[in-house]
């Protein structure tokens, strides 16, 4: 059965327009992420990534909560067993979305905590809700994060804000998260889905070969040293003459028309 047939019992999904929508669902418990999520986010993810309809996937939560993290009542009966599977399922999911060969959105309204806020980081690009908070509170619970935040949220801010935020596991708001660069844009909430849908039209217009290269490239490079991020940038910008997206692009500009992509 296909992934838009399937209706899953912790995440909602449409498709429209070349742009996926995938909404946690667990509104009972704030969106909080359990093991059965992290299954239905590996396979969502997985199928969204190999949809060829589908060159941009937003990710979003409710108006007053992103998603509230890892499922507590749950994780706290864990030894270190089923704990290590859970980590094993949660990154699962986390790299099915970080991996995603097609840009990412993240819209953020209410509360991003924990495993929520890590979901942000995973994004591409991330539009928050002026009601939005954003936290790496697992401090004080007694636990540290287990699905990226200690690496990703270090390459987002600088080391020591980075672990403010960790140590402490205090709450910003959304303009505090763009000042300090984890977001690109606060808008009202009215606007959150709106704007989120604006810009993946914009994205969903460029060539999808072309961005699913620039994003590997990107992604490739993060941490690099310049002679290694210099090569396989050039590996990867030689190949994309061999798309058919390229040519057209090119050949569309030089001909004063507006460009047709296949993402071939």
């Amino acid at each position: 059965m296909s992934y838009r047939d399937k209706e899953y019992n912790t995440m909602l999904v449409t498709v429209e327009d070349h742009i996926a929508t995938v909404q946690f669902n667990r509104p009972d418990v704030m969106n909080a992420i359990n093991n059965e999520v992290n299954r239905e986010r590996v396979e969502i993810f997985t199928a969204l990534g190999q949809d060829p309809d589908v060159r941009v996937v937003i990710l979003t939560g409710g108006e007053k909560v992103f998603s509230a993290g890892g499922d507590l009542p749950a994780i706290s009966q864990y030894g270190i067993v089923e704990a290590r599977a859970h980590a094993d399922l949660n990154c699962a999911g986390q790299r099915a979305l970080a991996d995603m060969p097609k840009p990412t959105i993240a819209a953020v309204a209410g509360y991003a905590m924990g495993g929520g806020a890590e979901n942000v980081l995973l994004c591409d690009l991330r539009i928050a809700a002026e009601n939005a908070k954003i936290a790496c509170s697992e401090i004080n619970v007694g636990i540290f994060p287990g699905g990226g935040a200690t690496h990703r949220l270090v390459q987002n801010i600088s080391m020591c804000k980075a672990k403010e935020m960790l140590f402490f596991g205090g709450i910003i708001d959304a303009q505090t998260a763009l000042e300090l660069g984890l977001i690109n844009k606060v808008v009202p909430l009215p606007d959150l889905m709106s704007t989120a849908q604006e810009w993946a039209q914009r994205l969903a217009q460029k060539p999808p070969f072309t961005l699913k290269m620039l994003k590997a490239v990107i992604n490739a490079n993060w941490g690099a040293d310049n002679e290694t991020a210099m090569r396989v940038e050039q590996d990867a910008w030689s190949a994309i003459f061999g798309s058919a997206d390229a040519k057209e692009g090119m050949r569309a500009f030089v001909e004063k028309r507006k460009p047709e992509y296949t993402g071939k």
